[in-house]
């Protein structure tokens, strides 16, 4: 029987995926039921359907996005990702038009890798610094 992909493997493929700003790419690396909760943005995600949704936006927002790993950490059933990234605001995020400004930002990202496939992420970033950048409003 073949072993289930380890934490940091299922990082590494989640970061091509995110790269390439492929949203179906990243959500066949997610459970069924998966929780991805970005704690900067209130309420959790659950499930491959409202985070299809949430990265198709996101990347129709900021089709030049990039995120470079800084440091992949593994234990046990947990990869953890210190990671930098910007992009370009090109494309609506939300009821926000764009407006053609860039952000670089920093932030980390806890993944739960359960048989190969995340079941719970959690990521941090500082949203004062990324929407200041943006130009866009905290609420």
């Amino acid at each position: 029987m073949n072993q289930p992909k380890s934490p940091k493997t299922v990082v590494l493929e989640w970061l091509a995926a995110y790269n390439t700003r492929d949203p179906h790419a990243l959500v066949q690396l997610y459970h069924d039921d998966a929780e991805n909760h970005q704690v900067a943005f209130g309420a959790p995600l659950f499930g491959r359907d409202d985070l299809l949704e949430s990265f198709i936006g996101f990347f129709n927002a900021f089709p030049d996005n990039y995120t470079l790993p800084l440091n992949i950490l593994e234990e046990g059933e947990w990869a953890t990702v210190e990671w930098e990234g910007g992009g370009t605001f090109s494309g609506p995020l939300g009821e926000h038009a764009p407006n053609g400004r860039t952000y670089t930002l920093q932030g980390c990202g806890f993944f739960h890798v359960v048989d190969g496939k995340i079941l719970f992420q959690r990521g941090y970033i500082d949203r004062y610094t990324w929407f200041a950048q943006l130009g866009l409003p905290l609420e």
